[in-house]
């Protein structure tokens, strides 16, 4: 045999496994659409619009912005012992009587640990 004939048998058999290969592949995709749309058949139907949510009569909800602040953390007597933090039970907010936004000063990240170098 010649060097030719070698190089072309090789060729004819690394040709023949792409195909192979390549048939492998589009028979797995094609079994992966089949399988969804199995899937897809046994699920539920989609919702009709008449089961879809509808508006409250009274229209729509709009959001309340107001600023909150925290009760106060209740004083320790003097020579007493120090409050427990199952003794504080749950703090709650209430609103503030200032109407003005908080803003960070002037320098800050904003955030502590923020990484960043603020305003500058």
């Amino acid at each position: 045999m010649t060097t030719a004939s070698q190089l072309a048998a090789a060729s004819g058999l690394l040709s023949l496994m792409l195909f192979v290969v390549g048939m492998a592949v589009i028979a797995l995709l094609a079994g992966g659409f089949w399988m969804g749309s199995r899937i897809k058949t046994r699920e539920s139907p989609r919702p009709r619009p008449e089961e879809q949510p509808h508006l409250p009569p009274e229209g729509a909800v709009h959001e309340i912005r107001e600023n909150r602040e925290p009760e106060e953390v209740p004083r320790t007597p003097k020579g007493g012992r120090p409050l427990t933090p199952y003794q504080l039970t749950n703090m709650q907010t209430r609103a503030s009587s200032s109407k003005t936004r908080p803003r960070w000063s002037k320098g800050s990240s904003g955030s502590f640990g923020g990484g960043g170098l603020g305003a500058h």
